[in-house]
């Protein structure tokens, strides 16, 4: 019987599990803190029940990932501090992030998640990881899609060049 065989979570994890599972907890936490501040910022109610269920998701993604890390004897990042409630009228017009805004950066954000959970994917011997971050890769994507519906349907998208077919002339 080898060092991987059995039970994958008493499987050794290598460094580069270690690291993306640390880094990608540091991230939803980050993007928790990013999360509840374009809370405060949101006008919209469909934009502010997408960004409650992201907040959701980034809770799930940090309790997985830190009790895989605790398991593993590996202390994981700190969560930064909550942030002070605001409400929208008190934020100056200057300084608020707008609605079609906060709907771009959701959707970069998203796509930079999905990017991440591919690589760990990748980069995993240990099936357990594996299938954590399929999992989160998934629910990424249907969120990624609801985001996209959303900005689409307020019009707050702002689509690349479009390629538009025509016919061609015979000179």
């Amino acid at each position: 019987m080898g060092i991987l065989d059995g039970n994958p979570k008493d499987e050794p994890l290598h460094y580069g599990e270690i690291f993306h599972v640390w880094q990608f907890s540091a991230t939803a936490k980050a993007m928790l803190s990013t999360l509840e501040l374009y809370r405060c910022h949101a006008g919209d109610k469909d934009l502010k029940r997408v960004i409650d269920d992201l907040m959701d998701q980034a809770l799930r993604e940090i309790k997985d990932c830190d009790k895989l890390l605790k398991n593993n004897e590996i202390l994981p990042p700190p969560l930064l501090p909550d942030r002070p409630s605001a409400r929208l009228e008190d934020i100056p017009a200057g300084a608020r992030f707008s609605d079609p805004e906060i709907g771009a950066a959701l959707s970069a954000k998203i796509a930079a998640g999905l990017v991440a959970c591919s690589q760990i994917l990748g980069m995993c011997i240990r099936e357990d990881i594996a299938a954590l971050f399929l999992k989160t890769h998934t629910l990424k994507a249907n969120t990624g899609l609801a985001v996209l519906r959303l900005n689409k349907e307020k019009g707050w998208l702002i689509p690349p060049p479009l390629q538009v077919k025509r016919e061609l002339v015979n000179a």
